[in-house]
């Protein structure tokens, strides 16, 4: 048996369900009516459209030997348009190959997809990243990040622009600091 005081509550939302579907279909009504008008403002603005990347369309790239130590590929994946200022890559690493020292003005996401790699932060401890490991570093910290002495890595790296730089590539990675 339900307690009446729950019974009383229970008709009371039910009005105000109600009430609350009417409104918005009210409200709905209210907007279908001047659609028309809305189709003209909007047939006024700049069309926009999606844009796909097909695999292939951008050629990959080898590492540059200033930024990088060992082979390493760069597959380009986007770039935003102004006035947004990200972009992104997927970046392998074969067996000892690592970045250089270097910051981000905006920081840096790093997404591994594959493989295991090592990342560092200055004046922190290396620490291996695996697939599904996602790592941020804050603007201007300096660091490194690539595969381990023994596995290749790949990881999606997702940075920003500021001034038009995304980078600021500083010294190799010694083979004494590479060791974990």
């Amino acid at each position: 048996m339900i307690p009446r005081n729950v019974i009383r509550r229970r008709e009371a939302l039910k009005g105000s369900v109600a009430s609350l579907v009417v409104a918005l279909w009210g409200r709905q009504l209210s907007f279908a009516s001047r659609i028309g008008t809305a189709d003209k403002r909007e047939s006024d603005r700049k069309e926009t459209t999606m844009e796909i990347k097909r695999v292939g369309s951008q050629p990959s790239g080898k590492g540059p030997a200033d930024w990088f130590t060992g082979m390493v590929r760069i597959d380009p994946l986007f770039t935003a348009p102004d006035p947004a200022l990200v972009a992104g890559a997927s970046v392998t690493f074969e067996p000892g190959a690592r970045t250089a020292w270097h910051t981000h003005p905006l920081g840096q996401t790093l997404i591994v997809t594959a493989g295991c790699g090592w990342a560092q932060r200055e004046g922190g401890p290396v620490e291996e990243i695996h697939p599904g490991d996602v790592v941020w570093f804050a603007p201007n910290e300096k660091h490194w990040h690539g595969a381990t002495s023994s596995t290749a890595m790949t990881h999606i790296a997702v940075q920003e622009r500021k001034d038009g730089k995304m980078v600021d590539s500083m010294e190799h990675v010694s083979d004494k600091q590479y060791q974990k």
